[in-house]
């Protein structure tokens, strides 16, 4: 047997995603504005057909999962001081949400923990590892944000191709129809089983 290392990254990314899910579920958007970077998970409670696996597992399992990290840091920088990145990650993750033609805000939850940034990271990849969020990895895109007009060569992401409605990305040629998606969708929660 090998002895108990509580300094081995899993172990202290589950204390982080522990600490994360003993909080509460909160609407998306939070209705009052924080400061910090962090992780989140994102609950869908709604009726969209093709999300009835999940539903019906009583959304113990997140849609999706991500993080914010301070600013500066994607580019190796130091953030000097705290922000609201977190809060406005979520925030930019509502407005998604509205603006799909086939989804409802008020069918969507969160929880969310303001991180020590050296350990955020770390705890992202264990909740996409552990909870494999469809939208983390079968239905890519939900996080994308306007590739601007330089990059409008992309494809549109499998999510706005299932939840059309942000302009950006009705831009963007789709590689894949509406029914295929649904499919790869079908076949991922097939595959979990």
């Amino acid at each position: 047997m090998q002895a108990y290392d509580p300094l081995d990254y899993d172990n202290l990314a589950r204390s982080i995603v522990e600490a994360l899910l003993r909080g509460p579920e909160a609407p998306l958007p939070p209705s009052e504005t924080f400061e910090g970077a962090g992780v989140y998970a994102i609950y869908y409670h709604g009726d969209f057909e093709g999300y009835a696996p999940l539903v019906k597992a009583h959304c113990s399992s997140p849609i999706y999962v991500g993080m914010a990290v301070p600013t500066g840091a994607r580019k190796g920088g130091r953030s000097t001081s705290a922000g609201r990145e977190l809060c406005q990650r979520l925030k930019q993750h509502a407005k998604s949400v509205e603006q799909a033609e086939n989804l409802r805000l008020d069918h969507f939850t969160c929880r969310y923990l303001v991180v020590v940034p050296v350990w955020i990271t770390l705890a992202e990849r264990f909740l996409v590892d552990h909870y494999k969020p469809i939208w983390n990895v079968a239905i890519d895109g939900f996080g994308n944000h306007d590739p601007g007009a330089g990059r409008r060569g992309m494809k549109r992401p499998r999510w706005d191709i299932l939840h059309p409605g942000r302009p950006w990305a009705a831009e963007l040629a789709a590689a894949e129809s509406f029914e295929q998606v649904l499919r790869k969708l079908q076949d991922s929660f097939t595959q979990s089983e």
